[in-house]
């Protein structure tokens, strides 16, 4: 049989002695009149104790030692001699925060002799206890998981960077350091002596979001100096622990691609600029920025130093429309100081992203034709009136604006400025009947500045149908000669051979040059007011008709009369 079934052995013997018999005592008397509803120690043999005590006498009641008196537990370990032998039995199956009432008879205390002229001889003395903690040689730190995320893509481990939240108490559930009340994060290298070596143990293996109760024996912890006034000696300490970042100082940029647009053909490089929608957290998933609730995108160049260092690699190769996934270690992001109390120091970013649209300041307008008649006489170019259908939206997808919302096409006149220059360029050298897709960057769109609905450095995606062409007159003219005009230029205006060409016989005679593709008036304007004018511009005596005598022009002064600053 062994030691401590011996102990239990007499202390049982003793209890049915006790109830028997009212004679002196034999054994121990233990009475446990407050016992823990959890218990998941109990001392046994050889272990240690940290307890406290009031010593009284059983005869009278007087008290002749206490550890509270003395602010001190009380430090022993079990079953070796160390202790009186009635502690020694009756500290045994004890449990933390159990309290007993010890009464110990003479022969088993301090006998016919007494001690110190503090205990009588022959004297029966009673125990008041409180364990406060049990440890023993051969205890390892102890770990408990709380709760464990269900994906775990990294584990800690030694030479990680870790920062974590934690409650520090004793065995006895006595608070000691809380770094929720601090509002911060306890942050701190692995396996490099920074921490008490049953933290170094026990945080080993842990992912981002996992909650552990940590138990740590006093010798992997403060052992028997303790911590100032916060942790005794020989104090067995529980942390509960929740891992919010990990992360070593060799990492590099992750970059995790979430939806890859089909038909990229052409992905970011170093100067391009770019629109990204992101939404900005910590690995433990909280939120610290987002551009969607801004409702604003963020434009930057890459590789320029404008963003973050990990952040300026993450937005290489990518997709109009792609989704990625960046983690960036905080030595490619903030550091270690973090910025203000917006991002902690040494916290790893995780940024969710969405290109919206790149360009390079470099970038032409591009022009895709995807429909083309078979048969094209003319093409649109610089002067010419032209009637088009057209989409207008963002690289994303988004449509701006249409035509189909309006009651009439969109009518302009080519080179007059009256369209961003980029779709001035992608309507130029069209058929009547062609289709085209036209994108256009911000440098040949609206710039930086944001129009009619338009966002700042937005690349455009133009969808165009020219329906109608009228070839038109250089500015500054209402009327042109295609090819030679007639020579001499009187007789041919005057259609009766009267010698005078009144309004009436002046506009026929225009017409006629029109209808014959032998003259061109300015298209968009009418051509009653344009002839009218240039029969004014004639009629010097104003008697309201031209004779040849007035039509002292040279030969193409016809094409220059009424010229108006259109």
């Amino acid at each position: 049989m062994d030691l401590l079934a011996c102990f239990q052995l007499l202390l049982l013997s003793h209890l049915l002695t006790v109830n028997c018999s009212p004679g002196p005592l034999l054994d121990v008397v233990v009475d446990r009149y407050d016992i823990p509803k959890v218990c998941p120690r109990e001392v046994e043999i050889e272990d240690f104790v940290r307890y406290h005590f009031n010593g009284t006498f059983f005869e009278d009641g007087k008290k002749f030692d206490s550890s509270y008196d003395r602010g001190k537990a009380f430090i022993s370990q079990v079953g070796l001699g160390r202790l009186i032998a009635g502690m020694d039995r009756g500290l045994l199956g004890m449990c933390v925060n159990e309290r007993r009432r010890v009464t110990v008879p003479p022969h088993l205390a301090y006998g016919s002799i007494g001690t110190g002229g503090i205990i009588p001889p022959d004297a029966v003395l009673v125990y008041d206890v409180l364990l406060l903690d049990i440890w023993n040689e051969k205890d390892k730190v102890e770990i408990r998981t709380l709760n464990k995320p269900a994906s775990c893509r990294r584990t800690t481990a030694a030479s990680d960077f870790v920062r974590y939240h934690y409650n520090g108490t004793l065995l006895s559930g006595e608070l000691f350091d809380s770094s929720y009340s601090r509002n911060a994060t306890y942050d701190t290298y692995l396996g490099q002596g920074d921490l008490i070596k049953g933290m170094d143990e026990g945080l080993l293996g842990m992912c981002i979001g996992e909650r552990r109760l940590i138990i740590v024996p006093p010798f992997l912890a403060y052992g028997e100096n303790g911590y100032g006034t916060m942790i005794p000696p020989q104090a067995t300490l529980v942390f509960e622990v929740l891992i919010v970042d990990v992360f070593n100082p060799k990492d590099d940029v992750i970059v995790e691609a979430k939806e890859v647009p089909k038909g990229c053909t052409r992905t970011t490089v170093t100067g391009d600029y770019i629109r990204y929608h992101y939404n900005g957290t910590f690995q433990d998933g909280t939120l610290f920025d987002s551009s969607y609730q801004r409702n604003s995108t963020y434009n930057t160049y890459i590789g320029m130093g404008y963003v973050i260092q990990g952040m300026d690699k993450a937005l290489q190769g990518l997709c109009i429309g792609e989704k990625r996934r960046v983690v960036i270690p905080p030595h490619l992001a903030y550091g270690e100081k973090g910025v203000g109390d917006f991002i902690p120091g040494s916290a790893v970013l995780v940024f969710d992203i969405h290109v919206i649209d790149f360009h390079n300041p470099k970038d032409p307008v591009n022009i895709k034709v995807t429909h083309k008649p078979q048969e094209c006489n003319m093409r649109s170019e610089a002067d010419d009136l032209i009637q088009y259908r057209y989409n207008c939206s963002l690289m994303d997808g988004t449509l701006l604006y249409t035509s189909d919302q309006y009651d009439s096409l969109s009518i302009t006149t080519l080179g007059a400025n009256n369209v961003i220059l980029g779709l001035e360029e992608g309507l130029r050298g069209m058929c009547v009947g062609e289709r085209r897709e036209v994108v256009i960057p911000p440098h040949f769109g609206h710039g930086e500045n944001e129009a009619g609905g338009v966002p700042r450095s937005a690349v455009l995606f133009f969808e165009l149908e020219l329906v109608e062409l009228q070839k038109g007159v250089p500015e500054g003219y209402m009327f042109v000669w295609v090819g030679d005009g007639p020579d001499p230029l009187f007789p041919a205006m005057d259609l009766d051979g009267d010698k005078q060409v009144p309004l009436e016989e002046f506009s026929v005679f225009i017409r006629l040059q029109v209808q014959g593709g032998k003259g061109r008036l300015r298209p968009g304007i009418d051509a009653d007011s344009i002839i009218k004018d240039m029969f004014d511009n004639q009629d010097r005596n104003k008697d309201g008709k031209i004779v040849e005598d007035e039509l002292t022009v040279t030969e193409d002064d016809v094409s220059k009369q009424a010229r108006d600053e259109l």
